[in-house]
């Protein structure tokens, strides 16, 4: 499949690997993945036209992550790592489909191409691992005021256990993003002991249009900087396992943006004057595209045809 002739531009920047899948029963699978990559592979297949810049070895699991995302539509720029070998993150499937990592990953610094972009992606382990990280956030302090700037910071403990250093850079992307995605169990990680809603709103005081916390089945609360929190209800759907949940979601709200008109050097205003209807329909659209992840095993995101705009 190829990209959309036209469009939006779309940019994420981030990890991609392969997950080395142990389910409860049977041999492990190997799969591709990686958060940043995840999404990009979603937003593809929603049309959108989606490029990612991320890391990877010219070796099989390299090409096989390479076609996986080009066969949705996504354009890869790849910068070959360092140690020479593409990163795996083992992922331990429980009795109910909820996934433990543990990564064999290094991010090493990027460089994108000049162009367009009307929206960024970037997060999880990218955005807070060295020596990669800093090129990362150079590249949202360059983007901010001509893209809409989305971020996911998912905690990866495992891989970045030094809580202080990694939350401080978080915040400080937190401050310069215009939409946050963020997980109750990521949260819970960051702040231990504080209700997710007022961390939302907290955050969504020092900067972004829109925090979102996603709660799973029980949908999401989103917070805007003026004090407001809504509910989205959840999506109750036969749970085959939630690998790729989360980045669906963060995918599925940067489609309904954008299809909003949110993007480009405007973002920033347009997404301020969105009204309330319209952010908790942004966030159902994403819960809706979550919803058909989790009820199909691995990284398998929604196509176009299975969920249109509403």
């Amino acid at each position: 499949m190829s990209a959309p002739p036209d469009g939006p531009e779309l940019l994420v920047v981030g990890e991609a690997l392969i997950d080395v899948v142990e389910r409860a029963e049977g041999p492990p699978e190997r799969m591709p993945g990686g958060s940043p990559a995840n999404v990009a592979l979603a937003l593809g297949r929603l049309g959108r036209r989606t490029r990612l810049v991320t890391v990877v070895a010219a070796d099989d699991d390299g090409h096989r992550i390479r076609r996986w995302l080009a066969d949705s539509g996504v354009t890869v720029e790849s910068t070959a790592p360092a140690r020479g070998r593409t990163s795996t993150a083992r992922a331990v499937l429980d009795q109910t489909g909820a996934a433990r990592y543990e990564f064999d990953l290094s991010w090493d610094p990027v460089e994108v191409e000049p162009g367009p972009v009307d929206v960024l992606h970037v997060g999880s382990i990218a955005s807070v691992l060295a020596p990669g990280a800093d090129a990362v956030l150079a590249l949202v302090r360059r983007l901010r005021r001509s893209a809409l700037v989305t971020f996911d910071p998912n905690a990866r403990p495992a891989i970045t256990p030094d809580h202080d250093a990694v939350l401080r850079r978080v915040e400080t992307l937190v401050e310069l993003a215009d939409v946050v995605k963020v997980s109750d169990e990521d949260l819970a990680w960051y702040f231990p002991g504080e209700e997710p809603g007022s961390v939302a709103l907290r955050w969504a005081s020092h900067g972004p249009g829109l925090v979102v916390v996603t709660r799973g089945g029980d949908g999401a609360t989103v917070a805007r900087p003026d004090g407001t929190l809504l509910q989205v209800p959840g999506v109750v759907v036969p749970v085959a396992d939630t690998i790729a949940a989360g980045d669906t979601f963060t995918a599925g709200l940067i489609d309904a943006l954008v299809d909003r008109g949110i993007g480009g050097a405007t973002a920033t205003d347009t997404l301020a004057g969105l009204g309330e209807d319209a952010v908790v329909e942004a966030a159902g659209h994403a819960a809706r595209a979550a919803g058909v992840t989790v009820s199909r095993p691995g990284a398998d995101p929604p196509w176009r045809s299975e969920l249109p705009l509403g």
